[in-house]
């Protein structure tokens, strides 16, 4: 049987690779996409050479990782870099079929008769279909000193194993999380302008904005298409989450019954943002608590889920984990599944709560808790060892600006800590209302949820300088 020649192996790399040639850039698709807001940091990641490892850019489906190394590669060559220093290599390409990470580097230096590839930059698009990738990957950083290698895939569970497991001390993962609610805004040209924190062109816009957000905003592609966002269970669900579900998963961990996994997923899905047991779980899907267990740590290492686990009315973590919340990464996946909401959906807070915590997902997630006790809880806590840095409740609700007492566990439980100031969302509203000595600030959930991702994101220097730009009624950008 005829094989696949050095030559069309070789044809296909300078076709990947349009900058090698002076009259080209990067392809126009990738050129005229307004870059996401981790550019900098990847590009700064991957611009370091003071440390010799690899850079491995893991995440979701469909969050934009191929674009972002385009950008890297585009900035790369604006820096000054030799476009003849720069390879970039799709691996999941039927015609690197069997072709070790190795002999594509020995092709590329073929290419321009390079023995040493000093200074190069070499990446490798969706390099989990090819096997034992990170043995290769480990090999090629220990090998050649003066390369910087980059790697992305899709399937973040693979990539997250295979990187911890083998690549200790040679890879650096960087996540690329689902869209923020400031991205989804920004990636549109949509710029919110704030006087003294409230928006300029009125809160009714940007809560239209934020169900639309709610609804298909956390993948880039789907904000520009008409066709995903009229049909979004056929985009997000078929070409996302049942991908991860019916062939990611199955073929790292080597799950027979799928069917199995699927059911647990929806049922998360659907109470996302809820407490939920493993006993409770188990009864309710008829699953073995053992077996549930590794499906909730698979599902979170393909990045659908996120588990936060409870402390108590001081703050203290449980020694056995009987309880936890579950929440989707994205929003946008429980609406892909049963369907879009709007402002009036009765699923509408806990969606709020899940679109609140997913803006957390691009900063310290590590550090957040939820609190419940005997008399009260609090929905999201953020700790720094044993101390409470803050605490905050999630309600699509104005009611409680007017009845703050009726939030006893919130302040139960800043009273209880020494916090003087805590949060609480509202629809529309904003307003301090202070409750037995404890200021409640309350903020519309699309606001608190586009400062968040602002801060995330790194736009904003400082907790003073952002009050200052309020204030002083500036655009934020």
């Amino acid at each position: 049987m005829k094989g696949i020649s050095e030559e069309e192996i070789i044809r296909r790399i300078r076709f990947e690779n349009p900058w090698w040639d002076e009259a080209c850039s990067i392809d126009k698709y990738f050129k005229d996409m307004m870059p996401r807001a981790y550019l900098k940091s990847l590009y700064d990641l991957i611009e370091n050479r003071s440390v010799r490892r690899a850079v491995v850019l893991m995440g979701p489906r469909r969050v934009g990782k191929t674009v972002l190394l385009h950008h890297v590669i585009q900035k790369l060559i604006e820096g000054g870099v030799d476009p003849r220093k720069i390879c970039y290599v799709s691996v999941e390409a039927p015609i690197y079929s069997g072709c070790s990470l190795e002999k594509i580097v020995g092709f590329y230096a073929e290419i321009f008769k390079s023995k040493g590839l000093n200074d190069c930059y070499i990446f490798f698009d969706e390099i989990q279909y090819l096997k034992g990738w990170e043995v290769h990957l480990k090999r090629l950083v220990d090998d050649f000193k003066d390369v910087k290698f980059i790697a992305s895939g899709s399937a973040a569970a693979a990539l997250k194993l295979k990187s911890t497991e083998s690549g200790a001390g040679r890879f650096t993962d960087f996540y690329l999380p689902p869209l923020t609610f400031y991205e989804f805004l920004k990636l549109q040209g949509k710029k919110k302008v704030f006087y003294n924190g409230i928006v300029a062109d009125g809160i009714d816009k940007l809560n239209d904005d934020f169900v639309d957000y709610l609804n298909f905003g956390g993948y880039p592609e789907a904000i520009f298409s008409k066709q995903i966002q009229a049909d979004p269970e056929r985009y997000i669900r078929s070409d996302i989450i049942d991908k991860v579900l019916m062939k990611d998963l199955p073929g790292l961990y080597g799950i027979h019954d799928i069917q199995e996994l699927n059911r647990l997923f929806t049922m998360l899905a659907y109470n996302t943002g809820g407490e939920v047991s493993l006993d409770g779980l188990s009864s309710d899907s008829g699953v073995a608590k053992n077996t549930i267990k590794k499906y909730l740590e698979y599902l979170e290492a393909a990045f659908l889920i996120k588990i936060i686990h409870r402390v108590d009315h001081s703050a203290k973590k449980f020694k056995r984990a009987n309880y936890f919340k579950v929440y989707l990464t994205n929003p946008s996946m429980r609406c892909a599944l049963f369907g879009p909401v709007s402002k009036e959906h009765e699923s509408m807070g806990s969606m709020a709560e899940t679109a609140v915590f997913s803006q957390f997902l691009h900063t310290a997630v590590d550090r957040i808790y939820y609190a419940r006790w005997k008399k009260g809880e609090v929905d999201l806590v953020s700790l720094i060892g044993s101390d409470v840095e803050w605490c905050l409740e999630v309600k699509w609700s104005n009611r409680y600006i007017d009845r703050p007492e009726k939030l006893t566990g919130l302040v139960s439980f800043a009273q209880s800590h020494g916090l003087k100031n805590v949060s609480s969302t509202t629809v529309d509203r904003r307003g301090e209302r202070v409750i037995g000595g404890v200021s409640i600030s309350f903020l519309p959930t699309s606001v608190h949820c586009y400062e968040i991702g602002l801060m995330a994101t790194g736009v904003m220097i400082s907790g003073d300088e952002r009050v200052r730009e309020l204030s002083l009624g500036k655009e934020i950008k």
